[in-house]
């Protein structure tokens, strides 16, 4: 098994804590960091716990046994048991005093992917799946009006398996070899180049948000999508805030019943333990209509059919010459932060981003942002394009410019 070296180790653990949490600032002395991993993720797990302690800051741990299918006798997934086992109420079940005071104690929250079998929930009832995401959903409100209000901020990085290679058709040293050179852990100050690369990024997020009042909707046509994405009112575009690890993408959340037209994804999802491959889209002001996969269909349709999961949360492009992903890495962290060719779109189905509000969203309450076209739910599932597409700004004055062309923006 490969293990990276404890200078990258201590390099990944410095950007997620001193760089990524905060905004792009770091922790501050005594601020509290809830982690959160499981066995596979243990290397990155101490490092950052070393991290946070050199940086005057208390950690939480949110430490947990492997999800892996094994067999019935040994190594049983326990969250595989659960959804197998469950009774109704079981499934329902959410500690509501426990999260409210998790919420309430921690500044921030650091979660390291690390996946020991990609499929540990094949076969699982999708529908249970679904209903446990709703049970959960208060927690995920409740940070995100934290949030709101500056008081909490949250990252999430990768911790390469073997599982997670193989599943990508990479040996674990290349995987290892794209996150490190994803997240600049081979610099000599990977927090400065990180620094470096969004003042870039940001010269394309300023641009865009000069336009975005002045924008009416964004028309996406390539080989795979002919799609219209209405902006809407008091729109902003984000980048570049240290939320996911890495990130390279500029995104905004758009008024989702002016979403028409069909998108075809060339990615796989990896959603729940599952493989959907093959995914097309076909909206009808702002609603899914039609929707199919080559594989994994049914799990689809079951998440679209979960609340608010018919209509569009996000919509992110990134630019290829900011990203140095060339391999598809079977995560959707990085998938949907892929250079490549042509660089991705990405769209996610479900929860809108509240913050993408031009104003103060601390200020904006669920009524007003329910009038403003953002879209609420208990699902938020990224889908990747890595194809060629050319995206116009159509403009409320009728005239049209092209925003982004052939994997990079052109403003």
């Amino acid at each position: 098994m490969y293990t990276p070296s404890e200078r990258i180790l201590k390099n990944y653990a410095d950007v997620l804590v001193n760089f990524a949490l905060g905004g792009g600032k770091g922790i501050k002395k005594g601020e509290v960091v809830r982690v959160s991993a499981s066995e596979s993720a243990k290397p990155l797990f101490l490092a950052v716990h070393n991290a946070i302690v050199d940086a005057g800051g208390h950690m939480l741990s949110h430490y947990a046994p492997d999800d892996e299918q094994g067999d019935k006798r040994r190594n049983e997934s326990f969250t595989r048991y659960f959804y197998e086992h469950a009774q109704p109420h079981q499934i329902a079940y959410f500690p509501k005093r426990y999260l409210k005071g998790v919420v309430q104690e921690m500044d921030h929250s650091l979660f390291i992917l690390a996946e020991k079998d990609p499929h540990a929930l094949k076969g699982v009832d999708p529908k249970k799946i679904m209903q446990r995401g709703v049970a959960m959903k208060p927690f995920m409100d409740w940070r995100h009006e934290k949030e709101w209000k500056g008081k909490f901020t949250w990252t999430i990085g990768l911790y390469g398996t073997p599982a997670m290679a193989h599943e990508a058709g990479l040996t674990e040293k290349e995987y290892w070899n794209q996150i490190i050179k994803a997240c600049f852990l081979d610099e000599k100050d990977p927090i400065g180049k990180w620094k470096a690369v969004y003042r870039e990024i940001e010269k394309y997020r300023s641009k865009l948000n000069v336009l975005a009042p002045k924008t009416d909707y964004l028309h996406a046509i390539g080989p795979d999508m002919d799609l219209r994405v209405k902006l809407g009112e008091k729109r902003a575009w984000l980048a570049g805030s240290g939320r996911n690890i890495p990130s390279f993408e500029i995104f905004t959340s758009p008024d989702w019943r002016g979403t028409n037209g069909w998108i075809r994804f060339n990615q796989p999802l990896y959603r729940y333990s599952n493989k959907i491959t093959g995914i097309q889209l076909w909206f009808k002001n702002g609603l899914v209509v039609k929707s199919s996969a080559k594989t994994n269909e049914k799990l689809l349709k079951e998440m679209i059919a979960t609340k608010g999961a018919n209509k569009i949360g996000e919509y992110s492009l990134t630019d290829k010459r900011h990203s140095r992903i060339t391999k598809f890495m079977a995560e959707t962290l990085f998938d949907e932060n892929m250079g490549g060719p042509y660089g991705n779109t990405h769209l996610a189905l479900g929860m809108s981003y509240r913050d993408t509000y031009s104003g103060d969203v601390s200020k904006l309450t669920t009524k007003q942002a329910e009038a403003l076209g953002f879209n609420d739910s208990s699902v938020h599932t990224d889908i990747i394009s890595t194809t060629r597409r050319t995206v116009t700004a159509h403009l409320k004055d009728g005239s049209k410019k092209v925003i982004y062309k052939d994997g990079q923006f052109v403003l």
